[in-house]
C-alpha cells in the first residue's frame, strides 16, 4: 500500500512539474525554469516537449513574484540478484543512494528461506528451494540497514547482509 502511494505521489509530482514546465516554456515573459540533470528519462518528451532526466531535481517558480516551487527527486533503479543457501546470502552488501528504487530478486537455493529488511517494510514470501521472488522498495532514508532470513535461527546463524543508503 505504501509503495502504491509513493509511486502515485511521484507520478503526480512529475505530471504537475511537467505541466508547469510546459506552461512556462509557452510564456516569453516569464523566466525559464532551473533544471539540474544527470540521466535522461523516457516518456516525458511526448507530453511536454521537454526532456526530463532520470535523476532529476526540477525547481520552477510560477508567475513572476510567486513563491511556489515544485521539486521532484527521482532516483535510479538499482537491481540485485541475491541467492540464499543455508545460513548465507550470496550478496553481503548492497550500496544505493537515497531515493533509489531497490529491486531485489531473491532466489532460494536450498531448504526454506526468505529475505527481509524491516526499515523499508520489504520482504519476500518464505520460498522453497528453487523458487524466486522479486521485490521493490524506495530507499527513502540514509543509513546502514540489516537484511536477513526470518526463518528459525537463520539470522542468528549468520544469514544477514547490509543495505547501505548514502
Amino acid at each position: 500500500m505504501n509503495k502504491q502511494i509513493l509511486i502515485a505521489g511521484v507520478i503526480i509530482l512529475v505530471i504537475v512539474g511537467g505541466g508547469g514546465l510546459f506552461l512556462m516554456s509557452q510564456s516569453s515573459a516569464q523566466p525559464a525554469p532551473k533544471v539540474t540533470t544527470n540521466e535522461a528519462v523516457e516518456g516525458n518528451a511526448e507530453s511536454t516537449g521537454i526532456k526530463v532526466p532520470e535523476d532529476v531535481l526540477v525547481e520552477s517558480s510560477g508567475a513572476a513574484g510567486a513563491n511556489d516551487e515544485t521539486v521532484v527527486n527521482q532516483g535510479a533503479t538499482k537491481e540485485f540478484a541475491v541467492n540464499g543457501a543455508n545460513y548465507s546470502f550470496s550478496v553481503k552488501e548492497m550500496k544505493v543512494k537515497k531515493g533509489d528504487t531497490v529491486k531485489v530478486t531473491f532466489t532460494n537455493n536450498e531448504s526454506m528461506h526468505d529475505w527481509v529488511i524491516d526499515e523499508f517494510s520489504a520482504r519476500t514470501k518464505v520460498l522453497p528451494a528453487g523458487q524466486s521472488e522479486t521485490i521493490e522498495f524506495v530507499a527513502d532514508r540514509v543509513g546502514t540497514f540489516e537484511y536477513y532470513c526470518n526463518i528459525g535461527q537463520h539470522r542468528q546463524n549468520g544469514m544477514v547482509g547490509k543495505l547501505i543508503v548514502e
